[in-house]
């Protein structure tokens, strides 16, 4: 039947009985707990990802990846990243493969991609909140295209080491939206900090903030607010 599943999915497109690809799914909750099980499992799937097989088919394997997916299947996934049909789902399934490889496979791939799927991978580093993404990030603060940018900083915001709020507070954004988010992903790493019990960096930001009379009131009262906070006042 899996035989028979896997040779469905050659055609499997747009309208198709899902029945055909059911023991697949099957065989994906039977592999839980088994590793033999699993490892094989997951290479017949990322050996898909490097055929001719429809949009909708390879979207299904990244979608059964996100599950059972390892390192060993982050070089098909990262292959699909610089392809607009198949970047967003690849993307998904590298968030959620634990391995470090996926992660630098998603830093490795910046370079390489529109600007449009850029920003795609780098909200998916934020996911991860992946903190040696840092580096990486801070170099796209000043990036040209405001969304790239503004990305870049929520997704250090989402990270929330002190590393990444260090790289907010030297980055010069060229536009009001990037300028904008910085300030808001500077925020949530002190919120970050603050909660990790580390006051004195949070201070250091909140205050910065506060000092920033060209803000909007409700930013400044917001940090204000984390102020007191690191002070121990409500």
């Amino acid at each position: 039947m899996l035989d028979q599943a896997f040779e469905a999915l050659k055609k499997y497109d747009w309208g198709t009985d899902t029945k055909v690809v059911k023991p697949i799914d099957d065989a994906v909750i039977a592999a839980h707990g088994d590793a033999k099980a699993s490892k094989e499992l997951e290479a017949r799937l990322a050996a898909v990802l490097k055929t001719e097989v429809s949009r909708d088919a390879k979207d299904y394997v990244c979608r059964k990846l996100m599950l059972i997916g390892t390192a060993d299947s982050v070089p098909a996934l990262a292959e699909l990243l610089p392809e607009k049909d198949h970047s967003h789902m690849a993307r998904f399934a590298l968030e959620r493969i634990p391995a470090p490889e996926a992660a630098q496979a998603m830093r490795e791939a910046l370079p390489k991609v529109s600007p449009d799927l850029k920003i795609g991978v780098i909200s998916s580093l934020g996911v991860r909140q992946d903190a040696a993404s840092v580096t990486a990030l801070e170099a796209l603060l000043g990036d040209s295209n405001a969304g790239v940018a503004a990305a870049a900083a929520f997704a250090l915001g989402s990270i929330r080491t002190a590393e990444a709020a260090t790289a907010l507070a030297s980055s010069k954004p060229a536009s009001e939206a990037a300028k904008a988010a910085v300030t808001d992903a500077s925020l949530a790493c002190a919120e970050g900090l603050l909660t990790h019990g580390k006051k004195a960096e949070a201070l250091v930001i909140y205050k910065g903030i506060v000092g920033q009379s060209n803000l909007p009131k409700h930013v400044r009262l917001a940090a204000t607010r984390g102020m007191l906070a690191c002070a121990g006042k409500n």
